[in-house]
């Protein structure tokens, strides 16, 4: 089932040629990217890393917006390692990701980390566009 925007917030746009070994500009000049294929030694970067970095700061950001609804407060020095992981899928028929994030939340308890993780995997953008399409595992270090 489509969900469709209730109101539009925020429009990224951005220009790529050449695919994996090409090059991407945002229409605002604040990323301009040289890209390259995963494992190729080539200087660039590729997909899989700018959607590690995208997802794990966007769940950043659900937690801050849900850590008030929580009586919580997200640490100064939250950090998550993010790990995209891309592999064949279907027998070798299609191409596939899955995603691991690895959440530090230091100076809470348990159960104080695990309700801000659910509630943030709830309202995250990234999370919400990942459901059921993908395999997200969410690891509290």
């Amino acid at each position: 089932m489509l969900k469709k925007l209730d109101k539009v917030l925020y429009t990224a746009e951005a220009h790529t040629t050449g695919g994996r070994d090409g090059a991407g500009r945002t229409s605002d000049g604040a990323l301009d990217v040289t890209l390259s294929s995963p494992g190729s030694g080539k200087p660039g970067t590729n997909p899989e890393q700018l959607f590690a970095i995208g997802y794990s700061a966007c769940f950043i950001g659900a937690m801050r917006a849900v850590a008030p609804k929580l009586s919580l407060k997200v640490p100064d020095d939250v950090a998550i390692d993010a790990n995209v992981l891309l592999g064949p899928t279907d027998g070798g028929a299609a191409y596939g990701i899955a995603v691991k994030l690895s959440i530090s939340l230091p100076g809470l308890d348990d159960g104080q980390r695990k309700q801000l993780v659910d509630a943030a995997h709830q309202v995250c953008p990234y999370s919400n566009a990942t459901r059921g399409n993908i395999d997200v595992e969410l690891v509290i270090a």
